[in-house]
């Protein structure tokens, strides 16, 4: 999968700090969209379990307590540099089908607070296969 060999390439590579909290990011946003829409279902388990990879007790701890957070797409936005800003969104959207509307209110949401506009917002969905976001 995508996420997984990128966060490989950032266990690989020598853990600067920003590779780690990059990594830290994508995972936040993958269980933050998972969660969106009241609860994670197996597939999304599946997905966040396979971008993990084989983590460390650390890992997994730092996972749990994800999963155990409640969903605020402003404070992921607000903690995501602006350079990985397009990387954190698309890590939201590996994760779901976008198919409920609490999803679609949280990925706007995500996009608004990244200041990501709707024209790169749909290209990052339809490079995913998906329906743009915005009509």
């Amino acid at each position: 999968g995508g996420l997984g060999a990128m966060l490989d390439a950032f266990s690989q590579a020598p853990a600067a700090p920003e590779a780690e909290e990059a990594a830290g990011l994508m995972l936040r946003a993958m269980i933050q969209a998972a969660k969106s829409d009241g609860g994670i279902d197996e597939a999304e388990k599946a997905r966040i379990l396979e971008a993990v990879g084989d983590a460390s007790a650390e890992d997994m701890a730092f996972v749990q307590a994800q999963l155990a957070a409640p969903v605020d797409a402003a404070a992921l936005a607000a903690d995501t540099p602006e350079a990985q800003r397009m990387q954190v969104y698309s890590a939201s959207l590996m994760t779901i089908r976008v198919d409920t509307e609490a999803e679609a209110a949280y990925l706007d949401a995500l996009a608004r607070g990244m200041g990501l506009d709707q024209p790169t917002v749909n290209a990052l969905h339809m490079q995913m296969g998906l329906q743009p976001l915005y009509g």
